[in-house]
């Protein structure tokens, strides 16, 4: 199901598709089974992300791949035990709320203000396919919204309203024309 054309060897496993794709708009499927073929999917995510200056976390639609898969790793350290490897992951609940700066690897250049909630309840599965409830608050919060509306085709620049969504346009426009070429 590895998508050929979002390969760029040279500098990570995959491409990062950008602003304009139509893959970022898709709801991705649930895994059904975590393999031997899910991990190295998983292992390539992050060595994707991690190629990339500013990323914490990235989600699998984002590689081309329509897979309810999302990585995330706030220390960006490489380490075993610091990144977050989720399948299928669901918010279970959220509560109270935060605006803050966000970015995305699809958007490169781009960032706004918004806002979110500032704790969320997420249960997944693992990288061995055990299930998961991580309670988060601030930044891995945040994370884990972004990346889980990446597998439902919800970007974060849709929550940016008004003047500042008219700020953005151009912005937009030009990231559009640069994936175009």
């Amino acid at each position: 199901m590895v998508d050929k054309d979002s390969h760029d060897c040279a500098a990570s496993p995959f491409r990062i598709r950008l602003y304009s794709d139509p893959v970022l708009r898709e709801k991705a499927f649930p895994v059904q089974a975590i393999t031997d073929v899910e991990r190295k999917l998983a292992e390539d995510m992050l060595a994707t992300m991690y190629a990339s200056p500013i990323g914490v976390g990235l989600a699998a639609p984002q590689v081309g791949i329509l897979k309810r898969l999302i990585v995330i790793d706030l220390d960006r350290d490489a380490s075993e035990e610091s990144p977050s490897v989720l399948f299928n992951p669901t918010i279970q609940s959220l509560a109270g709320e935060a605006t803050e700066e966000e970015g995305c690897l699809s958007f490169p250049g781009i960032t706004a203000d918004v806002k979110r909630a500032a704790r969320a309840v997420v249960t997944a599965q693992d990288i061995d396919g055990e299930p998961v409830q991580i309670e988060a608050e601030d930044l891995l919060a945040r994370a884990l919204q972004h990346e889980i509306d990446h597998l439902d085709g919800i970007l974060f620049i849709d929550y940016v309203r008004g003047l500042k969504r008219q700020l953005l346009r151009g912005k937009l426009r030009k990231l559009r024309q640069q994936s175009e070429q």
